[in-house]
């Protein structure tokens, strides 16, 4: 009998020991464990803070006033793991909001109408979008005869564009805004004035004169054998006479477009790519690009 409740005494000890082992390796673990998940967020907030780094250095470098788009400079490298890529594109090329609202002047609006043509709007939309854009931003209560002014649920601004996502609050934009990349044709930082040398294909073909066949003839020879513009084959443009040549329009063509086009604009936008291992961080500025310090539009980071 005190055998038998010997041998259960020590089964039990037994137990508890193996038990204690189990509960204290259980510890290790979930130390070792913990220990390697902050290993892990300090190394990827290294590579974070490491890619930010690289891509704002990207932009510094555009920055340098003798740094033109194409140049060999806007990409580099640190060691194997990080690098930046930096590329420019004129703002010019961008249909400039502020410039074509200004004045309601026809030629200008005519643009913004083509383009939207351009993206599948039929004439009742487009009509009810560019009236409400108008009724947006002028200082009046007076609705046009396609328009909206304030009512139930809906206040225009009644002030000029600040923002380009302000498109988004204005009345029969919404299926338009919500659409990818719907911004990438528009700014409100350029001279005004398009720049034929930066100008999308949509863009052109909203210009008087331009046609597809003109329009995809150009722009193959504008961008080069990569097709990619603003990259360092491109040919470079020393006048806007070289531009008129490239189209292949007459000067009576040409003269056509007095004040709606333009050559230079030196504002541009910068997206400089920054990597470390598997991390990107990206970096976009407008920037006007004048002689001495460049003048800093607009900085974001992503």
């Amino acid at each position: 009998m005190k055998r038998a409740a010997e041998h259960a005494r020590r089964g039990a000890a037994i137990l508890l020991a193996l038990w204690a082992l189990f509960l204290l390796s259980a510890m290790v673990i979930a130390w070792a464990v913990d220990i390697n998940s902050r290993l892990d967020l300090a190394g990827n907030s290294s590579r974070v803070l490491e890619a930010e780094a690289m891509a704002s250095s990207g932009a510094e470098v555009a920055l340098a006033p003798e740094v033109q788009a194409g140049s060999p400079h806007l990409h580099g490298s640190l060691g194997k793991n990080q690098a930046f890529e930096a590329h420019m594109t004129g703002e010019g090329g961008r249909l400039n909001l502020s410039w074509i609202l200004a004045a309601e002047n026809p030629a200008r609006l005519e643009i913004l109408k083509k383009y939207l043509e351009n993206k599948g709007i039929d004439i009742n939309e487009r009509d009810h979008m560019m009236d409400c854009l108008l009724d947006f931003v002028d200082p009046d209560d007076l609705p046009r005869l396609n328009g909206a002014e304030a009512g139930p649920g809906y206040q225009p601004k009644n002030a000029p564009l600040q923002r380009i996502e302000e498109l988004k609050q204005v009345q029969g934009w919404e299926k338009f805004t919500a659409q990818k990349d719907w911004d990438q044709d528009f700014t409100l930082f350029s001279s005004g004035p398009i720049d034929l040398a930066w100008a999308s294909r949509d863009v052109l073909l909203s210009l008087p004169g331009f046609n597809e066949q003109i329009v995809d003839r150009f722009l193959e020879y504008r961008r080069g054998a990569d097709g990619i513009d603003g990259t360092e084959d491109d040919p470079k443009f020393q006048s806007l006479d070289e531009v008129r040549l490239a189209i292949g329009f007459t000067p009576d063509q040409f003269a056509q477009l007095s004040g709606l086009i333009g050559f230079r604009d030196p504002v541009m936008r910068v997206v400089s790519v920054g990597k470390s291992g598997d991390v990107t961080r990206t970096v976009q500025m407008i920037v006007r690009k004048v002689t001495g310090t460049p003048q800093m539009i607009r900085w974001k980071e992503f």
